[in-house]
């Protein structure tokens, strides 16, 4: 194929809710612009761009699919984004890398919780955005109730670009309000007969032209005064009015068709590709240090790698847009990351699994290449001369966990590699080997995100693993002082231990100040502060050691010893043998031996005094809590309120936010087990949510207790 400039490029990512017909749509669109032959359908799992194995077992999208089309003498690369939430790193990662969205939007349903939740990420990326009402042939299209759940969602910016003349089984006219024509299909679709606009249709057409012309108008104070002036614009001017206002969100074109009857879409191809915002008319990117680098095929070369796949016989391929300068065959380039050369011996434009061989990219363009060396998702590379390196694209966190190990011990490394495989192909798979928690806990986006990863393993790498239950990283604490002391005395031949402890703890807040006195028990206890550290814990909250020695009682060489036996009781609290936190210890006497006295001596002797001391301090076990937004029908709210409530939840709130209710929630970790299916199930499947850690909070007391009798009971067993 060609080397286009920067230009003619057009990058659009497909958006919209799982359903909608985008996979289709891609097929049209790469037919019209004659880079397939033949359009596949998904049913026989022959598309391109859901080409991958798992994606045809679940005849719907899993990974962003990177394509392109060509039209008018553009480059129109189309990223292909899955539709269902949990696959939404493909989603993210398609709209952050595009310059333009077209929204694909079920005519049958209008918009749906997808729709939403898709603007909202191109929103935040501040994406020029087309909507294209799809599936006008269904035998249940409505089109002008899909428009009026579309501007009653998007707002003001919305206007018809064209509409449709008929729907149902007979769709096959559209009516086009730019070019003031009428575009006649038939039954198979395909290229239309475009005429003159029918009788029946002109009135409607005319008053929506003079809202488009106004609309364009809006958006750019020269324009304005030309529609004054004129009493309206010519197609030139609107287009450029088109532009600009999709270039500052403050217009949204909504077009109409059939993708599976390749009706309409010839006619969206050919607005991508004059009116779109083209890749050099994207805004500069900044770099993590600020830096902004301009879309510009003159700057120094540089790229972002924002998609890794692993295909059978070639190893991993690397996707990547050329972020500025040109990047040719043969050419080596920096890594950021690794600081090491990778040579780009070849160069692709991709279609799904296919590949047109190039010899040069330019700015703004996107691409991919094999055999990298050590290059993946996120990782920057630059030309010589420069060493920036651009922000990792913003995933969701994580909204779902379970445990997981190899059903055969002998696999465990075996599961790692394929563990580590799936996160590169996915980075919203998260693989986390806690200590803490002795498992090896997997993160996702749901528990179907998770069945996946499951049919992976079995299916593709052979590794036969299975899912548990993930444990909670519960916290402990105290409430209250109290006072403890140990002497660890050992005699056995020779030299003996002698380490004597005596130790008072309380609860530590941020910024507070040692005490100097003291009463527990009704006993007053004076304390002289020598000396103290604060250490913040890995894990959260903090260890306030205080020097309260006074006389020599304790040599000072000792006091790291006392401090490291208190730190291992820490990292296996007394309770559940998850770790403590915001604790401050006073150690304020203790006795030595001249000869018998040693470091170990008075690391056990703290280590059981901090033991003693921590059970009588009103201990308490502390839950993770996360915040928790869930988006839903406003005929499902009292379902999902009710789910919230019996999931101890603190409802922190509700609003409306363009069709949809938002309830703004507190909740344990412990109770979101599996939420993500409850909630699929209450709604059908109309919901979604987000959820981030916020705090530790302590347990309710029937659980503490609950929690304390099965951890005896597992150190029972053992």
């Amino acid at each position: 194929m060609k080397n286009y400039t920067t230009d003619q490029i057009k990058n659009v990512a497909l958006v919209g809710n799982a359903g909608g017909g985008k996979t289709t749509l891609a097929e049209s669109m790469l037919f019209e612009g004659g880079v397939i032959e033949r359009r596949g359908d998904v049913d026989s799992k022959n598309t391109v761009s859901d080409h991958t194995t798992l994606e045809h077992e679940n005849k719907s999208s899993v990974y962003g699919s990177v394509m392109y089309t060509e039209y008018n003498d553009s480059k129109i690369n189309i990223l292909d984004a899955p539709g269902a939430d949990d696959f939404v790193g493909g989603t993210v990662s398609s709209i952050y890398m595009s310059d333009a969205a077209v929204m694909v939007i079920n005519v049958q349903h209008g918009v749906e919780v997808g729709t939403e939740i898709h603007n909202r990420w191109v929103d935040r990326f501040n994406k020029p955005t087309v909507l294209y009402l799809n599936q006008c042939d269904h035998d249940k299209a409505n089109f002008e109730k899909a428009f009026e759940s579309v501007r009653e969602n998007f707002g003001s910016p919305v206007v018809l670009a064209q509409f449709p003349g008929n729907t149902g089984p007979g769709f096959n006219t559209i009516i086009d309000i730019i070019q003031m024509k009428q575009y006649k299909y038939s039954a198979d679709g395909g290229k239309p007969e475009i005429t003159d606009i029918d009788a029946e249709y002109q009135e409607r057409a005319d008053e929506l032209r003079n809202e488009l012309i106004e609309k364009a108008a809006e958006n750019d104070e020269q324009l304005m005064e030309l529609f004054f002036e004129n009493d309206g614009l010519t197609e030139e001017e609107m287009r450029s009015g088109i532009t600009k206002g999709l270039i500052l969100r403050g217009l949204f074109p909504v077009f109409c068709g059939s993708g599976d009857k390749n009706m309409g879409v010839g006619r969206l191809l050919e607005f991508i590709s004059n009116v779109v915002p083209s890749a050099d008319q994207a805004p500069a990117t900044k770099t993590s240090d600020g830096e902004e680098i301009a879309v510009d095929a003159s700057g120094t070369a540089s790229l972002f790698v924002f998609k890794t796949s692993v295909e059978s016989h070639i190893g991993e391929v690397n996707y990547f847009k050329v972020m500025s300068g040109e990047v040719s065959e043969g050419m080596d380039l920096t890594n950021s990351r690794t600081q090491n050369k990778e040579r780009f011996s070849q160069l692709f434009a991709p279609y799904g699994r296919n590949r047109s061989k190039v010899t040069k990219l330019s700015a703004g363009d996107i691409g991919c290449t094999v055999k990298m060396k050590n290059t993946t998702t996120n990782d920057t590379l630059t030309g010589p001369g420069a060493s920036f390196k651009f922000p990792g694209i913003p995933f969701p966190n994580p909204k779902y966990r379970t445990a997981i190990r190899p059903v055969s011990e002998g696999d465990e490394e075996k599961l790692g590699e394929a563990l580590g495989r799936i996160h590169d192909e996915d980075p919203t798979i998260i693989i986390e080997y806690s200590k803490e928690l002795r498992q090896i806990i997997i993160h996702g986006q749901g528990e179907h995100h998770l069945n996946i990863v499951k049919w992976q393993l079995d299916q593709q790498f052979k590794v036969e693993a299975e899912y548990l239950p993930p444990r909670i990283p519960y916290r402990e604490t105290i409430t209250r002082a109290a006072q403890s002391d140990y002497r660890h005395k050992k005699q056995s031949g020779g030299a003996g231990q002698f380490g004597e402890v005596h130790m008072i703890i309380e609860p530590y807040q941020e910024g507070s100040a040692p005490k100097t006195a003291l009463k527990i028990n009704g006993k007053d206890y004076k304390l002289s502060v020598r000396g103290e550290e604060e250490h913040p814990l890995s894990w959260g909250g903090k260890l306030h050691f205080i020097n309260c020695i006074v006389g020599g009682s304790i040599d000072a060489r000792f006091m790291p010893a006392i401090l490291k036996g208190i730190m291992e009781k820490m990292e296996e609290g007394p309770l559940t043998g998850s770790y403590a936190r915001d604790i401050r210890v006073y150690v304020y006497d203790g006795k030595m031996h001249p000869v018998d006295s040693n470091e170990i001596s008075f690391m056990l002797a703290g280590r059981n005094a901090f033991r003693t001391a921590f059970k009588n301090a009103g201990p308490k076990i502390m839950e993770p809590i996360y915040n928790v937004d869930v988006f839903v029908p406003s005929d499902r709210m009292g379902d999902v309120m009710s789910d919230l409530q019996g999931r101890r939840a603190i409802v922190l709130g509700m609003s409306s936010e363009k069709g949809f209710e938002k309830i703004s929630a507190k909740v344990p970790l412990a109770e979101l087990s599996k939420y993500s299916t409850a909630l699929s199930s209450l709604t059908n499947g109309r919901a979604m949510y987000s959820m981030d850690f916020d705090e530790y909070a302590p347990i309710p007391g029937e659980l503490q207790d609950e929690l304390l009798k099965a951890y005896e009971a597992e150190q029972e067993e053992e």
